[in-house]
């Protein structure tokens, strides 16, 4: 049976009065002290230091008692309604690797995922009773989880595979740590999996969207003193929309963050924007040469644009909203790569597409 575990929605609480502190009452304190100082200050300035003081003091209580209190385990679980999924995925990729170093219990944990649960090793057998040896592995984006993959209409990329004799597997990860740590994760997780599915397994393909495809790319590389390595059965590796060289709105968060934080009136919003995760810092920059493609693997990248030409002007500067078609291709990276240009769709359009519903038929035959 699948592990019940994660949050409440205490913890959520919890964290929220945590969050409403440092990020509106300070901030509204420091831009309100920043105006009122280019002015030369307001009358009563001691009252309102001592108003902003006591909503500070009351909100830490707050999410300190909260907090003790969730431990107890009392109250519905966080994870219990796809919406609750939705609100933890969502806050693990803007601060999952806060997360894992001060609320433990709240950080999302690297896993294989079915019916909105974590699967353990030891209940592969009865999560997939007709497992096959063909398993293909789908792993979300930033912020995202595995449900983001049942987008319609019409049939999913898994259920399409599933026709065709693979076996899905979504997993879900904390988008908010480190592009390596989660590669270390997925690896560990990929090599477990292997070695407990039901049936010997003979093939693997790995399906990432966005920065799913760099965690996939970043497990390929991790070592491992396995007998049978999980990474000699990778055939495939598909990427949709993902970020190879990095995506311009990553970038624009960070040249935001210290253009405010250039004046006092701005700064407490730069602050804000600081707040953002090791994951969203590393998709400024994506995964260059020193994470090179598994060689026996075929590497199959897709890019979209919203307009219908990739060298339209427009398409060719905005991508598909989020990522560029030379990033997605990751443009010198895969010499050997098969390349796929989607039209008139944006970042999550891929997530469920015709034309990668035909590719996915052809490349995983």
């Amino acid at each position: 049976m699948a592990m019940r575990t994660g949050p409440t929605y205490l913890d959520a609480l919890s964290l929220l009065s945590e969050v409403a502190d440092q990020l509106v009452v300070r901030s509204v304190r420091d831009t309100h002290d920043a105006w009122a100082d280019r002015f030369g200050g307001y009358p009563g300035r001691g009252i309102a230091t001592a108003v902003y003081a006591g909503l500070g003091l009351g909100l830490r209580a707050a999410s300190t008692g909260l907090g003790r209190l969730a431990e107890t385990d009392l109250g519905p679980r966080l994870e219990d309604t796809p919406r609750g999924r939705f609100v933890s995925s969502a806050v693990n990729g803007l601060i999952g690797d806060r997360l894992a170093a001060e609320r433990p219990r709240m950080a999302i944990r690297m896993a294989v995922r079915s019916d909105g649960r974590d699967v353990p090793p030891a209940d592969l057998a009865t999560t997939f009773p007709d497992a096959t040896g063909s398993v293909v592995l789908f792993l979300h984006g930033l912020c995202e989880n595995e449900s983001y993959w049942d987008r319609g209409p019409g049939p999913t990329y898994a259920e399409a595979l599933a026709e065709r004799g693979w076996t899905p597997v979504f997993l879900r990860a904390n988008t908010g740590l480190g592009l390596r740590e989660n590669g270390v994760a997925l690896s560990a997780l990929a090599q477990d999996l292997v070695d407990a599915w039901p049936v010997p397994v003979t093939r693997v393909a790995l399906v990432g969207h966005s920065m799913g495809g760099l965690i996939v790319r970043a497990a390929g590389a991790v070592a491992t003193a396995a007998a049978q390595p999980w990474t000699a059965l990778v055939s495939d590796v598909v990427t949709l929309g993902t970020p190879h060289l990095g995506a311009p709105i990553a970038a624009g968060i960070g040249h935001g963050s210290r253009g405010l934080g250039r004046l006092p009136e701005t700064a407490a919003f730069g602050r804000i924007l600081d707040l953002r995760s090791v994951g969203v810092h590393d998709l400024v920059v994506g995964l260059a040469h020193d994470v090179p493609p598994l060689p026996h693997a075929r590497y199959r990248l897709v890019a979209a644009t919203v307009t219908t030409s990739a060298r339209h002007p427009v398409g060719h500067v905005v991508g598909d909203l989020l990522v560029r078609v030379r990033s997605a291709y990751g443009a010198g990276l895969f010499p050997d790569g098969t390349v796929l240009h989607v039209g008139r769709t944006d970042h999550f359009g891929l997530l469920n597409h015709p034309d990668v519903h035909r590719a996915l038929r052809e490349w995983l035959a």
